[in-house]
């Protein structure tokens, strides 16, 4: 009986902490925080390079190599060259280490920026960090004057890159 009440006390616990940090989320309208995030190969990207000159697809996933996450990434790199075309950016980012991505790049040739936020703090800010402490799976789309236009926390990864292509082209 102790257990069963403790379990409802636990439970009770986490889901109101989640629906507190869920306050914290961005909306479609906001300004996007600006980072500085390394790649796996220790080149810095910063959203504020592309303000005014590009939208911007900033995509958060759980852990590279993994089922969902290669899906996603290897939909991005079978559509690279429309995104690049278009003159849209693309930035992939994760909690994972930049060794790590260096093995995801290399083993799925992928073709465009995987940043690490090894500190979690772009996760935080972007309010993606769940209690695992990986990010979760949320994209935004940011128009060039740097606002938050597309927030997709439902991703589909088999047509990800095809909806976020999609309406990235309309923000051109």
């Amino acid at each position: 009986m102790k257990m069963y009440f403790l379990t409802i006390v636990l439970t009770l616990s986490i889901l109101s902490l989640g629906l507190f940090l869920k306050s914290d989320k961005l909306k479609v309208g906001d300004k996007a925080p600006d980072f500085k995030l390394p790649d796996a190969d220790g080149k810095f990207y910063s959203l504020s390079d592309y303000i005014g000159k590009k939208p911007v697809v900033i995509y958060f996933y759980p852990k590279a190599d993994t089922p969902g996450c290669t899906k996603q990434a290897c939909g991005i790199r079978d559509e690279w060259s429309d995104f690049e075309k278009n003159g849209i950016q693309v930035l992939g980012i994760s909690v994972d280490s930049k060794e790590s991505l260096k093995k995801f790049r290399e083993k799925y040739n992928l073709n465009f920026p995987l940043l690490s936020d090894e500190k979690k703090e772009v996760s935080k800010a972007y309010g993606v960090l769940n209690l695992l402490g990986f990010a979760s799976r949320v994209t935004f789309i940011v128009d060039k004057q740097g606002k938050i236009v597309h927030i997709i926390d439902k991703v589909n990864v088999e047509t990800h890159a095809k909806e976020v292509f999609d309406l990235s082209l309309k923000l051109k």
